[in-house]
């Protein structure tokens, strides 16, 4: 009984083929990778957030202006 609870609401194998057919159509198959590519580097630098493993937002020093001569 459990199990149906936790799956309840959860979509099936033709309402995945629902929602594709629907993304098709809205965003069409030229702009589906350029948002999966976006979505794909989301997921990573949120992943790196977490675990701290991501660059950190450091100040970059510009070498031309930073030597003052004399």
């Amino acid at each position: 009984m459990l199990d149906s609870v936790l799956l309840f609401g959860m979509p099936g194998g033709s309402e995945w083929i629902f929602i594709v057919v629907i993304v098709l159509v809205l965003f069409g198959g030229k702009k589906i990778p350029e948002l999966m590519r976006g979505m794909g580097k989301g997921v990573k630098e949120f992943k790196d957030g977490i675990n701290g493993s991501g660059e950190e937002a450091k100040p970059t020093e510009d070498k031309s202006t930073s030597k003052i001569e004399k």
